[in-house]
C-alpha cells in the first residue's frame, strides 16, 4: 500500500496538469481581492469618467438628452404598436434605460430603448402564446426578463465574444427580413384596411384584395405623414450641416409629425361621439402614470425562455455592433461584455415595470452623436423628458392617428433594409456568405424570425466544420507559394528580433496569422494587432492620441493599454518607438470571408489613426485565393513596389502592397525616404548596423 501511495504522491508532484492547476489556483487566490474590487468598479464606468467630467460639456449633454427624449416619445409609442401591446407601455419601457446607461454604459453616443427588431420578435412570441392565461403586456415583460438574464450571464462572465459567431451577412439578411415584416404589419393601419391576416404571403394577398375597402381618410393621414417625414429627412441630409434650424427640424421630425397629426385627430374626431364614428382609427392611449412594479410569473418565464433566445441574439448583436461602430467613429474604446451586462441589468429592471425589451437603436444613436454629446450623462435628461410625457401628456396622446404611427414606423425601419448591392457584394466575395444571408432573409420572412436566424447560424457552423475537415494542403516545395516566411518564427513579437541575429527596425511590426481568418476569429485578430501596436509603439501626437490629446470622458482604452504594457514589462512608455510599418504574413491563411476583410479594413484605419497617415500596411505570402477574396471585397492590391507610370496612376493612400515574402515586404522602399533605425535615429531604407558598428544591408544579414 505504501508503494502505491508513494507512486500517487510522485505522480501528483510531477504531473504537468496538476502542477499547472496548482499554479493557477495559487495565482488566482493571490489576485482575488484586488481583482474582485476592479471587477466591481468596472461594472460602473461612471466612477472612472465622472471625476474627469468637464462642466463645459453640460450644455451639449442637455441638448442631446432633450433631443433623444423628443425622439423616444413617438418611437416608444410606435414600437409598442409593433409589439401588439397598448402603446402607452412603449413610454413605460423608455424612461429607465437612459438613466441606467449613465451609470453602466461604455459609450457616450449609444441611445437605448425600444427598437423595431425587439418589437417584432416580441410580437411573434405574443402571437404564439395567444389564447393562454396571460395578457400581451405580461408576455412582453417576461420576454424582457429572459433577455436580461441571458445578457447578464454573458456580460458578468465576459462571454461577449460568443456573439461574434453571428456573421455580418446573416445579420444583413435577418434585419432586412424583419424590416419588410414590420412594414407589412403596418399596412392595415396605414390604409385603414380591416381583416388583414398574418404571415407574409397572406398579408400581401389581403392588402391588395382589400384596397377597395381602404379608408380614404386614414390613407390621407398616413401618406401625408410619410411625405412630411421624408421631406424633413432629406432636407436635413442636404442642408442640415449649413442650417441648424433645418437640422433640428430633421432630427425631431417624428415628434413634429406626432404633434401635427394628433391635433388633426383631436380636431376632427372629438365631436363625433363614440369611437366607431371616428373618421379614422386613433391610438386611444389610456394610462394614469407609471404602473406599480410586478414580478413576471415563473410559469410564464418558463414558457418564453426558449422563444426569447432569438430576441436576445438579434438585439444583443445589434446593440454591441452599434456601440463598437460609434466608438471607432469617435475615437474611444467600448467594452462589449460590459455593454451586455448593462443590457441584461436594464431589461431585468424594466421587466418589473410592465415594459417590453430594450436595446441600442441606430437612428437615435446617430442623432445623439450628431448632437455632439459629450458623455452618458445626457441619459438623465432623456429620462426626465419621457417621465414628463408619461405623467402629464398621456391624455393628449389618446388622439394620435394609427396611420401616423404606421407612417413613423415605416420611415424608421425602411433604412434598415440592406440594398441588393450589399447582397451582390456577398455573392462576389463569398458564396457561403451569400447563402447564409439568403437563408436568414427568406426563412425569417416567410417562416419565422426565430427559425431564420437559427437556420442561418446552423449553416455557418456546418460550413466552418466542412472547411476544417477539407482544408487545402499545398504540396511542397513550392518557392512561389511557400507557407513559411523568410523571417521565420521564433520571431519575438514583443521585441521584433530574429533568431539569426537580424534586428527588425524598431518602427516595424510583423504579424503572422496562424490559421484561416474568418468571422469567428476576425474581430479577435484585429484587436490583437491593434493592442500590440498600441502596447509596443508610441502614438502620433496629433490631438487624437498620445499625451497631448484632448482629455476624453472615457478611460477604458487608457486602462487597457496601461495593463498590457505592465504585462509586457514596459515601465517607461516615453521611449517607445513610433509605428512606421505593419506587415501581415498570410503564409498560413488559406481562407478569408467578408467579416475578416471588413475587420482588417477597420484595423488599418485604427492603426493609422494611432500612428499617423504615413504608417504603411503591407501583405506578404498571400495565396491567390486569399488575394482574390480581398480584391472582391473592395481592396486595391498591387504587387511589390512598382515605380514609374503604373505606380503613378495609383492613389497610394488607397493601395495595399503585396510581397512574395516578409523580407521583401520589410526591405522594399517606403513612401517616405527614411525610416527609424535600430538605435532610434533615421537611416536609409534597407540598412542596419552589425555588432561591429558597420552599416550592412538587412538582406546580407539574412
Amino acid at each position: 500500500m505504501k508503494k502505491y501511495l508513494d507512486s500517487a504522491k510522485n505522480a501528483l508532484r510531477t504531473d504537468f496538469t496538476w502542477n499547472r492547476v496548482g499554479r493557477l489556483t495559487r495565482k488566482g487566490a493571490r489576485a482575488l481581492p484586488e481583482a474582485s474590487a476592479h471587477y466591481v468598479l468596472d461594472k460602473f464606468p461612471i466612477i472612472g469618467w465622472l471625476p474627469r467630467y468637464n462642466y463645459r460639456w453640460l450644455i451639449n449633454d442637455i441638448i442631446a438628452g432633450l433631443t433623444i427624449g423628443l425622439m423616444l416619445i413617438p418611437q416608444g409609442l410606435s414600437y409598442a404598436k409593433i409589439a401588439t401591446i397598448p402603446v402607452q407601455y412603449g413610454l413605460m419601457s423608455s424612461w429607465a434605460p437612459s438613466a441606467i446607461y449613465a451609470f453602466m454604459g461604455t459609450t457616450k453616443d449609444l441611445s437605448t430603448g425600444p427598437t423595431s427588431l425587439i418589437s417584432l420578435l416580441t410580437a411573434e412570441i405574443i402571437e404564439a402564446l395567444h389564447g393562454e392565461e396571460w395578457s400581451p403586456v405580461e408576455i412582453a415583460s417576461a420576454v424582457a426578463m429572459m433577455m436580461g438574464i441571458y445578457g447578464m450571464v454573458l456580460g458578468f462572465l465576459k462571454l461577449g465574444f460568443l456573439l461574434e459567431f453571428i456573421s455580418l451577412p446573416i445579420l444583413s439578411g435577418f434585419i432586412s427580413a424583419v424590416a419588410i415584416t414590420i412594414i407589412l404589419n403596418q399596412m392595415d393601419s396605414l390604409l385603414g384596411e380591416p381583416n388583414v391576416g398574418d404571415g407574409t404571403a397572406t398579408q400581401i394577398r389581403d392588402i391588395f384584395q382589400q384596397l377597395p375597402q381602404a379608408n380614404g381618410y386614414a390613407c390621407a393621414i398616413g401618406f401625408t405623414g410619410i411625405f412630411l417625414l421624408t421631406v424633413l429627412d432629406q432636407a436635413g441630409k442636404r442642408w442640415g450641416k449649413k442650417n441648424r434650424i433645418i437640422w433640428f427640424l430633421s432630427i425631431t421630425r417624428a415628434f413634429i409629425a406626432l404633434v401635427i397629426f394628433t391635433g388633426v385627430g383631436y380636431a376632427v374626431n372629438r365631436s363625433r361621439g363614440d369611437s366607431e364614428n371616428y373618421l379614422f382609427d386613433v391610438a386611444k392611449v389610456q394610462a394614469d402614470g407609471q404602473e406599480p412594479p410586478k414580478v413576471p410569473s415563473a410559469a410564464l418565464l418558463s414558457k418564453v425562455a426558449s422563444r426569447s433566445i432569438a430576441v436576445f441574439v438579434g438585439s444583443a448583436v445589434e446593440h454591441t455592433a452599434i456601440a463598437r461602430a460609434f466608438a471607432v467613429r469617435n475615437n474611444y474604446v467600448t467594452d462589449q461584455s460590459q455593454e451586455l451586462t448593462y443590457y441584461g441589468v436594464t431589461n431585468v429592471f424594466n421587466s418589473f415595470f410592465h415594459a417590453m425589451g430594450v436595446g441600442g437603436a441606430m437612428s437615435r444613436t446617430a442623432v445623439n452623436s450628431a448632437c455632439n454629446v459629450k458623455s452618458p450623462l445626457s441619459g438623465f435628461v432623456t429620462t426626465a423628458v419621457v417621465l414628463v410625457s408619461i405623467f402629464k401628456l398621456v391624455g393628449t396622446l389618446y388622439w394620435i392617428p394609427k396611420a401616423t404611427l404606421a407612417a413613423i414606423i415605416i420611415t424608421a425601419v425602411w433604412p434598415l433594409m440592406s440594398s441588393p448591392r450589399v447582397f451582390y457584394g456577398y455573392w462576389k466575395t463569398s458564396l457561403a456568405d451569400f447563402i447564409s444571408s439568403m437563408i436568414a432573409f427568406w426563412v425569417s420572412l416567410f417562416v419565422s424570425t426565430e427559425l431564420g436566424i437559427a437556420a442561418a447560424v446552423g449553416f455557418n457552423i456546418l460550413y466552418v466544420l466542412l472547411r476544417q475537415v477539407f482544408a487545402t494542403v499545398r504540396s511542397l516545395p513550392d518557392a512561389r507559394h511557400s507557407t513559411t516566411s523568410e523571417l521565420p518564427l521564433p520571431l519575438s513579437i514583443p521585441h521584433g528580433e530574429v533568431n539569426s541575429g537580424v534586428n527588425l527596425p524598431p518602427d516595424v511590426r510583423v504579424f503572422t496569422f496562424t490559421d484561416s481568418l474568418f468571422f469567428p476569429n476576425a474581430y479577435h485578430a484585429k484587436h490583437a494587432i491593434i493592442d500590440t501596436v498600441k502596447t509596443m509603439h508610441a502614438p502620433i501626437f496629433n490631438g487624437n492620441c498620445g499625451l497631448e490629446q484632448e482629455r476624453k470622458w472615457s478611460v477604458t482604452g487608457e486602462k487597457r493599454i496601461a495593463k498590457l504594457r505592465r504585462r509586457a514589462g514596459i515601465t517607461d512608455a516615453t521611449h517607445l518607438p513610433p509605428i512606421g510599418m505593419v506587415v501581415l504574413d498570410f503564409g498560413r491563411t488559406n481562407h478569408v470571408d467578408v467579416t475578416a476583410c471588413t475587420h482588417m479594413k477597420a484595423m488599418v484605419q485604427e492603426v493609422k489613426m494611432y500612428g499617423g497617415a504615413s504608417v504603411e500596411v503591407r501583405f506578404a505570402n498571400m495565396s491567390e485565393y486569399v488575394r482574390q477574396r480581398f480584391e472582391r471585397a473592395g481592396w486595391t492590391l498591387v504587387d511589390g513596389w512598382q515605380s514609374g507610370s503604373e505606380s503613378g496612376r495609383q492613389d497610394e493612400t488607397k493601395v495595399t502592397r503585396v510581397f512574395e515574402s516578409v523580407v521583401d515586404a520589410v526591405l522594399a522602399p517606403r513612401r517616405r525616404s527614411t525610416r527609424l533605425g535600430t538605435s532610434g535615429s533615421e537611416k536609409s531604407s534597407g540598412e542596419s548596423v552589425n555588432k561591429g558598428g558597420e552599416k550592412v544591408s538587412m538582406r546580407e544579414q539574412v
